[in-house]
Parts: structure tokens; C-alpha cells; sequence
């Protein structure tokens, strides 16, 4: 009987050689979404010159000290000052009309916004004179060169997640482009004679294949880049070649199916032709070395079954691409839930570690554990492999269950809009989940899970779950937020 490992351990081992990405210089047009790869500091001050933070008038303070409402100050104007232009002095005794951003006149100290004046905003021809109804101080509605940051000021640290505030930050100090980790491309495999095309009529024996459309959207919504699906026939000739191709413009190529005991599963055949025994196939990681003639002398792939339920077969190993590089090769199982389930627990990580993500292992085999919920309705699972279950959010069963078990003392504030509350709140306070499917997680159900939220997580010591007991809970992502 083969010996089952827990899922963070087989994580680690499939993850344990992956690096981030070299980093690139990368437009900040193109850098949304991306991970910094250098500290940067200011190249010019933030703001780049003294401005306006009103519409009004710029003065100096002295000018209109003491100025009411019942007795103005009264001083001719000068001229206008547009945003993006460079103003003549401003002479003593004087005021000229400036809008906000604009650049502070040299000699003036203070701006008087036009709602302070006898002038009503809006487009209109330059007043000969303005009167001040408020008195100013120095600096008033003034912004100062270099009060945000100064130049050689430390603005952003390496590790950072570029998105739409942090490249304004950015193009705010001076960069126009920065050192980033890419975004990982991902190739997609399918195995399996039995997949045709979405669509296509359906000939005696084969299925669709959803599996290249449920990766290809997972990719995406992790931020990578998807690098094409391919196809490939159930020998190992046929799939050394795909895998091959798949690996010349990738990162990291995922494969679906082929990793159990069938007589016909291509990834054990092919790790047979690069000198991997057959009698291995159950042990906990066996290598298939490379080397020698055969279909898979450039492929090396580990083999494991793993304490989890669905996706117990598991596989990982590398290609050797023609460029000399060993691409990262993830093997999942084919039923498509637990492509869902493994691609959370394990792509998911390696997908952060390669973009070079500060958490890079952050959800694991482990879920998120900040994160819980209740079950809203019983479902069984088996023992000695921790369970994923696909599930959706619902309203809390009435009557509840009694009595609640308690919610750990550990989790603090959930770390997704699943559960809003400590899970310390109270006994009723963390969400509700039921199952997508009556039959709970099993791994060909993949017509239920489009409402599927999240992966309620069992414990391997429980056989299922009752109503009311508390679980983990991972979400999943959600396409509105890639």
C-alpha cells in the first residue's frame, strides 16, 4: 500500500527549486499587475515645483493683511497663471489669478481661493481688479516643492505589487520604466484520446475537454500569462513531443491527466522510457531520471500520491527546453475538480513564487487559516485525507445547529469578503457554506462548479462535516478582481 504524504509536504517538494523570474526593465505602461524588482528612490521632488492647491489668487500675505469681508483688500491683477506654464514675478502690491496646480509666482506666498474674493468662478475674462475678503496667511492653499518626497527619498521597496497607485507613484517621482519580475507563462497539456474540442459532437467514449479552458482562466486570473493549450494522444512518444513544444515558450508547463495507474496514464508510460521503474509508480516521490533513448530522456518527473481528497495522484519535474533551461513541469490529475483543487493548492504558489510575490507560498496545501467558516449541511469525506470541497456562501440554516462548536481562538480577521468578521465574534458570526453539489467534492463534477466560491477544507482526521462545524476556507479567485 503506498504511503500518503500530507499536501504542504508535497507542496514544498514540487516547489522547493522554483526562483523568481529574472527581472526585466519594464515600462510602467506595461508594468501593472507586476512585482518590483528594485528599490527605487525619487528621481525629482514630488511636488516638482511650489503650486496652487486652489483656483483663486496668488499674493503675498502682507499684502491683504487684515482683510475682511466687510472691508476688503482691494489689489489690481496682474495677469493669469494657467496650469503648465512658467509665470513672470509677481510684483508687490499685486495679485494674479491662478488656478489649482499651477505654479506659484516668484514673490507670491499665499493663494486666496476665489469663493474669498468679489470674482465668481469659472471661465471668465481677467478681472483689472480683485477684492480680498479674508485675510491670508503665508503659505495658504500653497503646495511646497518637495513636501511629498525629495529627491533620493526611498519611495518603494523591491517585492512590491505594482498596481494603479503605486506606477502613478512612480511616474509621480521621475520612472518611466522599472526592473520587474515578468509575468510567468504558463503552457497547458491535456492528456487523454478520449478529449475533443468544446463543442464538437461527441463520438462513443470521448468527453470534452474542459480541463485546457479551466486552466487557461485559473492562469489568467492568477496574473500569468497563458501560453497556449496543446493536446496530446496517450503514448509516451506523443507526449514527450507536446511537452517538448509546450516547454520552448513557457515558464512553467501544467499537464492534466495521466498521472494514475491506468495501463494507458502517458506520464507514467513516458517516465518508464527515461528509465523510471513501473513497480514505482506508488511509492511517495519516485524521480524518473533523465537520459538514455527514450521519448522522455529530456523530461523528469516525480511521482506522489498525496493525503488529499480529490487529487491524490500527483506529479512534478522539469523539461529541458533546446535553450538549455529547465522549465518547471506540474502534473495534475485529469478529473476536473481536482484540477481545480490542485491547481489552488499547488500552481496557485508556484505561479507567486515565479512572479516573485512576498508571500509566494501564501494560501499552500493549508488554506488560508485567518480564513473559516460553518457548514450549512453534512457532508461526508474520508479519513486519512484532508478534503477541498468546492462551496458557495448561503444564509444561516434556521433553526442552527445546536450546540455550535467553537470557532478557533487563532483566526483573526478574515482575510477575504467570505468571512468579514473574527471568527471570535461569535458562535454565529462566521459565514455559512454548503457543498456546489450534492455529492460534495467529488472530482468529476465540474458542471457545479461556476457557483463555486471557495474550497471549504476538512481535516484528515474527520470524515466529512456535520452542520454548524467550523472548517477552513480558501476563496477562490474571482475573474471581477484580475
Amino acid at each position: 500500500m503506498p504511503t500518503l504524504i500530507p499536501p504542504e509536504h508535497y507542496v514544498r517538494e514540487a516547489l522547493g527549486a522554483l526562483r523568481p523570474l529574472d527581472a526585466v526593465a519594464t515600462p510602467l505602461q506595461a508594468a501593472h499587475g507586476l512585482v518590483l524588482a528594485e528599490d527605487v528612490t525619487a528621481a525629482l521632488p514630488v511636488p516638482p515645483w511650489t503650486n496652487s492647491a486652489m483656483d483663486g489668487y496668488a499674493l503675498r500675505a502682507e499684502d491683504a493683511a487684515g482683510a475682511t469681508n466687510q472691508a476688503p483688500v482691494v489689489l489690481p491683477v496682474a495677469g493669469d497663471v494657467p496650469a503648465g506654464t512658467a509665470p513672470a514675478p509677481l510684483a508687490p502690491g499685486t495679485a494674479m489669478r491662478i488656478m489649482t496646480g499651477a505654479m506659484l509666482p516668484e514673490g507670491a506666498d499665499a493663494v486666496v481661493r476665489v469663493e474669498d474674493t468679489d470674482q465668481a468662478p469659472g471661465p471668465r475674462p481677467l478681472p483689472q481688479r480683485v477684492a480680498i475678503h479674508a485675510a491670508p496667511s503665508t503659505c495658504l492653499n500653497v503646495r511646497r516643492a518637495g513636501e511629498g518626497c525629495a529627491v533620493g527619498d526611498p519611495v518603494m521597496e523591491a517585492g512590491t505589487l505594482l498596481g494603479a497607485t503605486a506606477i502613478s507613484a512612480l511616474a509621480s517621482v521621475g520612472r518611466a520604466e522599472v526592473l520587474a519580475r515578468p509575468r510567468p507563462r504558463v503552457a497547458v497539456v491535456s492528456t487523454g484520446a478520449e478529449l475533443v474540442d468544446a463543442g464538437q459532437g461527441l463520438a462513443p467514449g470521448t468527453i470534452p475537454d474542459s480541463n485546457s479552458l479551466l486552466l487557461a482562466g485559473l492562469i489568467r486570473e492568477c496574473g500569468a500569462a497563458f501560453a497556449g493549450a496543446r493536446r496530446s494522444a496517450d503514448t509516451a512518444e506523443a507526449l514527450a513531443a507536446v511537452l517538448a513544444e509546450a516547454a520552448e515558450d513557457a515558464d512553467l508547463v501544467v499537464t492534466s491527466g495521466g498521472v494514475s495507474a491506468g495501463a494507458f496514464d502517458p506520464l507514467t508510460m513516458l517516465a518508464e522510457s527515461a528509465g523510471g521503474p513501473a513497480a514505482a509508480r506508488g511509492s511517495t516521490l519516485n524521480a524518473a531520471p533523465t537520459g538514455g533513448d527514450g521519448p522522455g530522456a529530456r523530461v523528469r518527473i516525480s511521482f506522489a500520491k498525496v493525503a488529499m481528497q480529490p487529487g491524490k495522484p500527483q506529479g512534478h519535474g522539469a523539461i529541458r527546453a533546446r535553450d538549455g533551461r529547465d522549465v518547471p513541469l506540474l502534473c495534475l490529475p485529469g478529473n476536473p475538480v481536482s484540477v481545480l483543487v490542485s491547481f489552488t493548492l499547488v500552481v496557485a504558489p508556484a505561479l507567486a513564487i515565479l512572479a516573485g510575490h512576498r508571500e509566494a507560498a501564501g494560501i499552500g496545501a493549508t488554506g488560508s487559516r485567518a480564513s473559516y467558516a460553518r457548514a450549512a449541511t453534512a457532508w461526508k469525506g474520508p479519513v486519512g485525507r484532508r478534503q477541498y470541497v468546492p462551496v458557495r456562501v448561503v444564509d444561516a440554516p434556521s433553526p442552527l445547529p445546536e450546540p455550535l462548536p467553537p470557532a478557533p481562538e487563532s483566526a483573526g480577521p478574515a482575510q477575504s469578503a467570505l468571512s468579514a468578521q473574527p471568527a471570535t465574534a461569535a458562535p454565529s458570526a462566521l459565514p455559512w457554506v454548503e457543498p456546489t453539489h450534492r455529492l460534495g467534492s467529488g472530482s468529476h463534477l465540474v458542471s457545479s462548479l461556476s457557483s463555486a466560491e471557495a474550497l471549504a477544507v476538512v481535516d484528515e482526521e474527520t470524515a466529512g462535516a456535520r452542520p454548524g462545524d467550523v472548517v477552513g476556507l480558501i476563496p477562490l479567485p474571482s475573474p471581477a478582481h484580475t
